[in-house]
């Protein structure tokens, strides 16, 4: 059998739940059936008064206080029946508000109204249960997420930004107030959302990038698919597989080395020894240079791998309080080889490992030393090297600030192994990155930008640190 053809959707004609001219309402329906229901008891009473041969105006008279007290109860009884609807309705209504204060009072059981107004008020309650725990949810992940030191972004299927934490606002250098609601291509996230599961991304530039992992998951919101992206912080992580793969590394070299360099050293100095009595002249003096240029070089390489382990060895920071002026100026005072001078604002107390935070700053005042003597430095013969500290916020803030050449190959500057220096090991800038990791700071260096040539190290530490 052939289904008949569905009238189209747009032409479906449907009565609205108002009050309409072509249907009158519930109220005036019932009041004007209630009236009709009267109209038998008043023709009654007309034919009872004309059997009565009573007079016409009495008839009229009782009929008028029959219709009246007629029309009276019907009135009360409207009134019994709308009043407790008028009430439920509201109770429905605030619901729909979202207001679950109001409820239905009353209300019994075994009756059909009062069975309507206690499920009603049920409802009410469970309502008003439920919002209560979506609000406790919802400020308890308010509270998780402000608190999270993992960036947290969620994107719509336009790729506009529609929920960051504090967390990202500080790693991606956000305003929530003015970057909700804007693509990620604005924002300049666009790689964000195009990322893979798992995928390693380097954010920022220089010596402090850090490196992320992307985790994405998805959900639904209003029943709209949305994009969730949490980014890990895996910096710390890789550098410390970076300092084992090292470690690794110098402990086979160093062993290898090491047993080369023995026998080499051994046997150079005694055929020295041997060569100075038994060959004269010239020639005698030509084989104890060469002999001693192959002991002193491989002491140097002894000394060069000893260096490498030390600094791979580093034992972990023993804190107590110390004063920052004080460590300043006892390190100023051992560069010999020009005047240190130290500028900074009033004395500050940190909680650091003393003799580990003076020798990374040796470090870094002997480079600017160095630095600033070099002869290809622009200063006219005027070398300067100055120390200064200032407070920002939780952190401080140690600046050794040199008028030497600059940086020229800042990518490998911390880098084991990498020195531009004849006489350098490599390991100053690297021993003091590990020391200021160690006390959850950070070093960085960049070229000055007030127009005089050199280099700006800046040492950054917490003002409460503690160790690893």
């Amino acid at each position: 059998m052939a289904s008949e053809p569905q009238q189209p959707r747009s032409q479906i004609k449907r009565l609205p739940l108002t009050k309409s001219r072509k249907r009158l309402s519930f109220e005036k329906r019932l009041r004007l059936w209630l009236l009709l229901t009267g109209v038998p008891t008043l023709v009654l009473c007309w034919v009872v008064i004309r059997a009565q041969d009573a007079d016409t105006t009495i008839q009229w008279i009782v009929l008028l206080v029959v219709a009246a007290s007629w029309a009276f109860i019907v009135s009360l009884f409207i009134e019994q029946i709308t009043r407790p609807l008028q009430t439920l309705a509201n109770v429905v209504a605030a619901l729909r508000e979202d207001d679950y204060s109001f409820r239905a009072r009353g209300a019994r059981r075994n009756d059909a109204m009062g069975d309507l107004a206690i499920e009603i008020n049920a409802l009410a309650g469970m309502l008003q249960a439920q919002r209560a725990g979506a609000l406790e949810a919802m400020a308890l992940v308010e509270r998780v997420m402000s608190s999270m030191q993992s960036p947290v972004l969620a994107f719509d299927p336009d790729s506009s930004l529609v929920l960051v934490n504090a967390a990202a606002e500080r790693a991606l250098a956000l305003d929530a107030g003015k970057a909700l609601g804007r693509t990620a291509d604005n924002l300049k996230l666009a790689h964000l959302v195009t990322a893979s599961d798992d995928e390693l991304l380097s954010l920022g530039s220089g010596q402090q990038a850090t490196r992320w992992m992307v985790k994405r998951a998805g959900f639904r919101l209003h029943g709209v698919p949305h994009t969730l992206v949490v980014l890990s912080d895996v910096s710390a992580a890789l550098r410390e597989e970076e300092r084992l793969a090292w470690e690794r590394l110098i402990r086979v070299l160093g062993h290898e080395i090491n047993n080369s360099l023995a026998p080499i050293k051994s046997i150079a100095e005694s055929l020295r020894s041997r060569i100075r009595s038994a060959v004269q002249g010239d020639q005698g003096a030509d084989f104890e240079s060469g002999l001693e240029v192959i002991e002193s070089r491989a002491e140097s390489l002894n000394r060069f791998l000893q260096a490498y382990r030390q600094l791979m060895g580093l034992p972990s920071p023993r804190l107590e309080h110390i004063s920052l002026e004080t460590l300043l100026r006892r390190v100023g005072q051992l560069e010999t080889r020009l005047n240190v001078s130290i500028a900074g604002t009033s004395d500050i107390t940190l909680h650091a490992d003393p003799d580990q935070l003076q020798q990374a700053l040796i470090n870094l005042v002997r480079n600017a030393a160095e630095a600033a003597l070099s002869s290809d430095a622009e200063n006219d013969d005027s070398p300067s090297v100055e120390i200064g500290w200032r407070r920002e916020g939780s952190e401080v803030a140690i600046a050794v600030v040199d008028n030497g050449h600059g940086l020229t190959n800042p990518g490998n500057l911390f880098v084991p192994f990498y020195t531009t220096k004849p006489t350098g090991t490599g390991i100053g800038l690297v021993l003091a990155q590990q020391i200021a990791q160690a006390h959850h700071g950070t070093v960085e260096l960049r070229n000055r930008t007030d127009g005089i040539s050199g280099c700006r190290a800046e040492l950054r530490l917490p003002l409460e640190s503690t160790s690893s």
